[in-house]
């Protein structure tokens, strides 16, 4: 979600997250910081086309996930125990850099934890994420991870041995 500020063009553009993508098998739940503009302007989750999301998890639960339309991604990774939600409920930034992110109001990650009885580990997906949120989930082993983000320059393979971690926690 988007709305404008203030009046006219000069006004400040304030974003939102998305509703959380979990289940009660929920094992794995990855949070985000804020959905980039390309995401809010599809309604889904690393819309980017350049965003190494999808293909960083493909490799953790053995599926193609980039090749599935959204909705039956998402029932991967439901079905992976993955979950995804974002630490910013809204904030203030132009464009969709985390640098940019200003006036932040957090979800409430903690009353989330507390509905998910399965869950073993809350990784963060980039620096932002890591330093927004992992205060707020008390109680619950914290991975973060490198950023997805087109932004974050390190290739997939840089990226991949510190997502693949998430495996351990998917099975008993």
């Amino acid at each position: 979600m988007v709305q404008r500020l203030g009046g006219g063009t000069g006004g400040v553009t304030r974003k939102a997250s998305f509703a959380p993508v979990v289940d009660a098998a929920t094992r794995v739940l990855i949070l985000g910081s804020l959905p980039g503009d390309a995401s809010l302007r599809a309604e889904r989750y690393y819309a980017h086309p350049q965003n190494q999301f999808w293909r960083l998890l493909s490799a953790v639960v053995g599926t193609d996930l980039p090749a599935l339309p959204y909705p039956d991604r998402l029932d991967a990774l439901r079905a992976s125990r993955i979950g995804l939600w974002d630490v910013v409920a809204s904030a203030t930034r132009p464009g969709s850099s985390d640098a940019a992110i200003r006036d932040v109001a957090a979800n409430d990650l903690a009353a989330l934890v507390a509905t998910l009885p399965a869950l073993r580990l809350v990784a963060f997906n980039g620096g932002t994420a890591w330093r927004q949120g992992h205060r707020l989930v008390p109680g619950v082993p914290t991975l973060a991870l490198p950023s997805s983000s087109p932004l974050h320059t390190i290739g997939v393979a840089a990226k991949q041995p510190a997502w693949d971690a998430i495996g351990a926690y998917l099975h008993d």
